[in-house]
């Protein structure tokens, strides 16, 4: 398991993302740091040479947010399949409930995950 905090700020509203046109926390930075949070709990398990990479998200945003809350995010492994790790993962402001849903992550060595990505221009 893995909680971070963080304080919404102007540069992480809907308007300054470009995810819409309220001076609110926007849904790509929630999702950013809902996927932090994930790479968080996995960080002491991994072994030299290996990171995790995010493969799906599914996320409902039920609540906003202004600028200056404090919002916590949770996650914890639901799931173990192999490579595959499924996190349930949560975000919320105090007792409030911001946003819940699930983040797939998958454990790759990080060389030979690099070395499949074709550089651009070529």
């Amino acid at each position: 398991m893995a909680t971070l905090t963080h304080t919404v700020t102007e540069a992480h509203t809907a308007q300054a993302v470009g995810s819409g046109d309220v001076p609110v926390l926007g849904t790509p930075v929630l999702l950013a740091w809902l996927e932090a949070t994930t790479v968080a709990a996995l960080e002491t398990e991994l072994t030299p040479g290996t990171t995790s990479v995010g493969t799906r998200v599914e996320v409902e945003h039920s609540s906003a947010s202004a600028v200056g809350a404090t919002v916590t995010t949770t996650a914890d492994v639901l799931r173990r399949d192999g490579r595959l790790v499924i996190f349930t993962v949560a975000a919320h402001e105090g007792a409030r409930l911001v946003a819940s849903g699930e983040v797939r992550r998958v454990v790759v060595d990080r060389e030979r995950f690099l070395a499949r990505v074709t550089p651009v221009g070529d």
